[in-house]
C-alpha cells in the first residue's frame, strides 16, 4: 500500500454516494450501532435494504425510527436470524431466498466480542466463532446464488484483533477449551472471518465469477458491541475510554458502506480508519498482515467451515 489516500486528505466519506433507488443490500446485526447506521446511509441514497437481525422487537423498533426519519415509503424490512444457531441461518437464508430477489451486497456486519466467560453454542461452536464466522460462512455460502445472478459483493466486516491473540486458528482446541480468554478467542474468530473473506476472493477469481468480496473493519467506534458479553472491567474501561478514543458508529460504519457500493476497490485489502493505529480517522487502505493471507491455513479453515456447517460450497 502507498501512505497516500486514493480517496483524498479526507479518506472515503459518504459524500461520495449517489443515488442507490433499485438496490438492495442486506446486512446482518442492523437493528444498532455500525449496522443500523450503515441502514440510514443506505436508505438515504433511495436504497432498499434487509436487515437480519436475531432480536424482533429490537428490529420492529428499528424499522420504526427508520421510517419516521426517512417516511413510510422507505423500503426496509428484516428477517429473523440468530447467527448463533446454524438451523436459524438456514432458515433466514431459505426466506430471503424467496423474499429478495435482488442482492447488490451482502453485509456481515453483526458480531460479538470479548466474551467474558467460554460460552458454546447449540452447534458445539466457541460463541464468538460461531456467530462471528461459522454463522456468516453458512450464510454466505447459502445466499451466495441470488449475490451472484445480481453482480453484488458480499463485504466482510473484520476487526484489527486479527492482529492480536495467537495470530493464527487453533485448529488442535478451536473451542479454547483447554484455556480460554475472551481476547484470544475474539481474535481468532475476526481472523477467521478475514480469511475466509480473502479465500473466498481467490476461490472466486479461479471459478471466473464476478462477484466481489471486500473486507473492512470499523476501527474504534461507539457501540454496543461489548454491553452484553464483555467483563465488567471491560465494559468499565471502554465506558471510560471510548468518549476519548473512538468515532461515533455513525463512522464506524463508513468503510461498511464503501465496501458495498464503492467501484474500483482491490482484492487482498483491507479498508477502514488510518489514523492512531488505525482506529480512528480517515477511510481509506490499511497496512495488512501477513498471516491473515496465508493459503494454507485458509484452505484448511474452508475444508472445516465446510464440515461444521454442513454445507459443501463448491464455486
Amino acid at each position: 500500500m502507498t501512505d497516500k489516500n486514493i480517496f483524498g486528505p479526507k479518506g472515503w466519506t459518504p459524500e461520495r454516494l449517489g443515488s442507490f433507488a433499485g438496490k438492495t443490500y442486506v446486512i446482518t446485526g442492523a437493528n444498532a450501532g455500525a449496522g443500523f447506521e450503515a441502514t440510514r446511509i443506505l436508505l438515504s441514497k433511495g436504497a432498499n435494504v434487509v436487515m437480519l437481525n436475531r432480536n424482533a422487537d429490537k428490529s420492529t423498533a428499528a424499522i420504526a425510527t427508520l421510517k419516521q426519519e426517512f417516511g413510510s415509503d422507505a423500503d426496509v424490512t428484516f428477517v429473523r436470524m440468530d447467527l448463533a444457531v446454524l438451523d436459524s441461518v438456514r432458515e433466514a437464508a431459505a426466506e430471503a431466498m424467496e423474499k429478495v430477489h435482488q442482492i447488490d451486497a451482502l453485509i456481515c456486519n453483526a458480531a460479538i466480542a470479548q466474551v467474558a466467560k467460554q460460552e458454546i453454542t447449540v452447534d458445539g461452536f466457541e460463541s464468538q466463532l460461531g456467530v462471528n464466522h461459522f454463522g456468516h460462512f453458512l450464510l454466505c455460502g447459502l445466499l451466495f446464488k441470488r449475490v451472484e445472478e445480481s453482480g453484488g459483493r458480499i463485504v466482510v466486516v473484520g476487526s484489527n484483533a486479527y492482529k492480536m491473540g495467537l495470530k493464527r486458528i487453533q485448529f488442535e482446541d478451536l473451542n479454547f477449551d483447554k484455556k480460554y480468554t475472551a481476547w484470544n478467542s475474539y481474535a481468532q474468530s475476526k481472523l477467521a472471518q478475514m480469511m475466509f473473506a480473502y479465500e473466498l476472493q481467490r476461490r472466486i477469481q479461479a471459478a471466473g465469477k464476478s462477484v466481489q468480496v471486500q473486507v473492512c473493519h470499523p476501527g474504534a467506534s461507539r457501540t454496543n458491541l461489548l454491553k452484553d458479553t464483555a467483563s465488567r472491567f471491560n465494559k468499565i474501561v471502554w465506558s471510560i475510554t471510548s468518549h476519548i478514543i473512538a468515532q461515533s458508529a455513525e463512522k464506524g460504519s463508513w468503510p461498511e458502506v464503501m465496501c458495498a457500493t464503492e467501484e474500483e476497490l482491490k482484492p487482498e485489502t483491507l479498508y477502514g480508519p488510518t489514523k492512531r493505529a488505525e482506529m480512528v480517522g480517515a477511510i481509506g487502505e490499511c497496512p495488512l498482515q501477513e498471516h491473515v493471507l496465508d493459503r494454507g491455513m485458509a484452505a484448511k479453515l474452508w475444508t472445516l467451515s465446510e464440515q461444521k456447517t454442513s454445507l459443501s460450497w463448491s464455486l
